[in-house]
């Protein structure tokens, strides 16, 4: 699947969310999105990756980008999980993983060795006119918010 690039488009969606709503990406209009992508709600690597968003949500807040999280989770399954990890942030169910493929992020991928179909963790950052402003897949779950937050050029926390 062909990966998104700063300058494109960002595919616009609607998806359920974990509350009982919906969101619309060209609804955030106007402000900086980040819409980040990953494999499974609760596990270890989605969920230091989840928290490690909250944390740093107040600084994204600051400066101006919303956030929202997405999984082929069942809207129930992210639910649970957001109250288990305080999370205060939209998380959207693509439980046919339609948006995950068109932004690139549903694809092949080595797991323990195997190589097999499903999310690459994977961050993208739309700008207010619903542009790519910067894409990366296949990040790992550990630092790569901070990593995120420098490259925006916004205050790193270093607890």
């Amino acid at each position: 699947m062909p990966r998104l690039t700063a300058g494109d488009l960002a595919p616009d969606f609607t998806l359920p969310t974990a509350d009982g709503g919906s969101v619309t990406l060209s609804d955030l209009r106007g402000t900086h999105v980040i819409v980040y992508f990953y494999p499974a709600a609760g596990t270890p690597g989605c969920t230091l990756e989840a928290v490690n968003f909250r944390d740093a949500s107040a600084v994204l807040a600051a400066a101006g980008y919303r956030l929202v999280g997405v999984s082929p989770d069942s809207p129930a399954r992210l639910a649970s999980f957001a109250a288990d990890e305080t999370l205060q942030y939209p998380l959207l169910s693509d439980e046919d993983h339609a948006v995950l493929e068109e932004w690139g992020a549903w694809g092949e991928k080595t797991l323990y060795g195997r190589l097999i179909t499903g999310v690459i963790r994977s961050t993208v950052v739309v700008d207010p006119d619903g542009h790519v402003e910067l894409a990366q897949y296949n990040v790992r779950a550990t630092g790569h918010v901070g990593r995120l937050l420098a490259d925006l050029g916004l205050p790193v926390a270093t607890s």
